[in-house]
């Protein structure tokens, strides 16, 4: 029951937090926190102000665009009397054509003028009138692609329907937004036979006949890469997004392209499509690639409170012996952390986001907790699933040697895992919404050689949701789970679970949180659960400040679940290279709460 009880205690807490930023938000915009617009502005400097009454929204935003002083009206403070009675006289015509695009063709427009302390303010007042509807509506798709499925159906959805008002706008977005449909079908002379609007003025109807011929489809030709002699074809070939045969697609060139340039192994990509040289409706497809060096040595220094100071230094082989394999070396040097990993990585010539790796690593990492010194090595195959989703199998050998509590121990394991991932951001350097999630499954048994038996399943994720005026919500969580029928302690310390740190509960040390032994040591669990939520808002392009709100813990059994909490803010400066986040977090529910700095910048964020 106890453990039901602090689950619920949980939840409560993330939701209380949660209706507390949205009252935080609430407030900010009862207090009209957003700022002031330069139109605005200008009405109190100017010396001439238009004053426009009887229209708002879109219409209103047309007409003020219309409306704009003209440059040399107003020159040194003086106002040209003449230049302006010339544009009073221009304004009704002026506010009518404004008008006209959402249907208003008949517009009744008044206006007077006043002068008060040298400021001359002109007062527009608009009668739009009655809008012109939509009386009858031809749309037809013909030619070739007259049965395409997508045409047909952007063609029978079009917006614009009998009776609406006549909006220009959403016209021409349609009437764009079909014909770029036929040309990612392969229509590439995609043309309108007809596009009319007959507008009747007296009648106050429009209408509208719109007919796309689509011409042939036309299909990828060839591809001829040059410029790249030093890769082999078949390892280019997997960044292709198409083949020859294919329907032709723009889209397809475009992230064609990203492929090359994401691979960080070309200056430059160019990308042809050689029209002239189009035989029986296929275009054939010219690359050119200018390579950059494959070998690179890079280094670093970071900084994160969970680790210390760190040096960081990268080697890459990004064309190894010439074959588009990859091999790599880190080593990484700070103050409780220290490793040194080698990567072969074998690319697949099917798939893009496919490989298959062997990776060897030497590891030593000292915590609040816990020392372990550890080799491992770990062939692996990841398979791209679309999307942003990948899946990889392994299998690890794990050699560790470590110290938790009083306890010293040496573990063999050879353990299989499996891992699902996906990643979808609108930014890497600074996102704005999206989210991400990996699921990991890995276990062992004696009758594969290991000394121990288990199972652990692993979930971690985090979410970006946008708000109102520059806010932003982040949902953090982790969560883990072991079945285990050994004693804890043949758990090697890397695979036990731990709460605290700057990707855990703040305001606690990394990794000093979960069940403790007889002596009051903390020695780990075998189950987590953390959830983290923080409210950001967004001060100017590169910089942000943050409230947030930690809990969680591990734990053996969810009776004897209990977890910390921990609150802050923040402020997160963004860089090309990645954010910087500083957080000041004080400890909620103990005796003698602590204040905690945590901060990550550099690498490896």
């Amino acid at each position: 029951m106890t453990g039901q009880n602090n689950l619920l205690k949980f939840w409560l807490s993330i939701f209380s937090l949660f209706c507390f930023g949205v009252s935080i938000i609430y407030a900010a915009e009862t207090l009209d926190l957003t700022e002031r617009g330069p139109e605005e502005e200008e009405l109190k400097t100017e010396s001439v102000q238009v004053m426009i009454e009887g229209v708002e929204g879109e219409e209103l935003k047309n007409v003020r665009a219309a409306l704009v002083i003209p440059t040399g009206l107003v020159s040194d403070g003086k106002v040209d009397r003449l230049w302006l009675e010339r544009f009073r006289r221009q304004i009704p015509e002026k506010v009518t054509k404004a008008l006209e695009p959402f249907g208003y063709y008949e517009s009744r427009v008044e206006v007077s003028r006043e002068v008060v302390d040298e400021i001359f303010r002109i007062f527009v007042t608009v009668d739009s009138g009655k809008p012109v509807r939509v009386r009858s509506v031809k749309i037809e798709v013909q030619g070739p692609g007259a049965n395409e499925r997508f045409l047909m159906k952007m063609a029978a959805t079009f917006p614009l329907n009998q009776g609406e008002r006549l909006r220009h706008q959403k016209y021409e977005e349609a009437k764009g937004n079909l014909k770029t449909q036929a040309f990612n079908l392969g229509y590439l002379d995609a043309e309108f036979s007809t596009h009319t609007i007959h507008v009747f003025r007296v009648e106050k109807s429009a209408d509208i006949e719109l007919i796309l011929n689509t011409g042939p489809r036309y299909y990828f030709g060839d591809v001829s890469m040059v410029g790249a002699p030093q890769y082999p074809e078949k390892f280019l070939k997997r960044f292709l997004e198409f083949h020859p045969g294919e329907v032709f697609s723009y889209p397809k060139i475009f992230q064609t392209q990203l492929n090359f340039n994401n691979s960080d192994r070309f200056q430059e990509v160019i990308l042809i499509p050689e029209r002239e040289a189009t035989h029986e409706l296929r275009i054939p497809i010219q690359i050119k690639l200018e390579p950059s060096k494959p070998k690179r040595l890079r280094a670093g220094i970071g900084y994160s409170t969970d680790s210390g100071l760190g040096f960081t230094a990268t080697y890459q082989d990004l064309n190894f012996y010439r074959w588009g394999h990859e091999l790599d070396a880190e080593i990484n040097l700070s103050e409780r952390h220290q490793t040194l990993v080698s990567r072969y990585v074998w690319p697949s010539s099917k798939d893009l986001n496919s490989y298959t790796s062997l990776k060897l690593a030497i590891d030593h990492e000292e915590t609040k907790t816990y020392e372990s010194r550890s080799i491992s090595v770990q062939p692996e195959y990841t398979r791209g699933l679309g999307r942003g989703k990948i899946g990889s199998l392994y299998f690890q050998v794990l050699l560790e040697d470590f110290t938790v509590g009083y306890t010293e121990g040496r573990s063999r394991l050879f353990m299989p895992g499996l891992r699902f991932s996906q990643r979808r951001y609108d930014s890497l350097t600074r996102p704005q919404k999206g989210y991400h999630y990996t699921l990991e499954v890995r276990g062992t048994h004696q009758f594969l050689g290991s000394d121990t038996s288990f199972l652990q399943f692993l979930l971690n994720g985090d979410m970006i949701i946008p708000l109102p005026i520059g806010f932003s919500l982040l949902l953090r969580g982790q969560g883990a789970a072991t079945l285990q029928s050994d004693p804890l302690q043949d758990l090697p310390a890397t695979l036990r679970l731990f709460a605290g740190g700057d990707r855990s509960v703040r305001g606690y040390a990394y990794k000093s949180q979960g069940p403790q032994d007889a002596s009051g040591k903390v020695v780990g669990g075998k189950h987590l659960l953390v959830g983290s939520v923080e409210l950001e808002r967004t001060l100017w392009k590169s910089l942000g400040v943050a409230a947030f709100y930690d809990v969680g813990n591990a734990f053996n059994t969810f009776k004897a679940f209990d977890p910390v909490h921990g609150v802050g803010l923040g402020v997160r400066l963004y860089t090309p290279v990645g954010p910087i986040r500083l957080d000041l977090a004080r400890q909620v529910g103990v005796k003698d709460p602590d204040f905690r700095i945590h901060l990550t910048v550099g690498f490896g964020l």
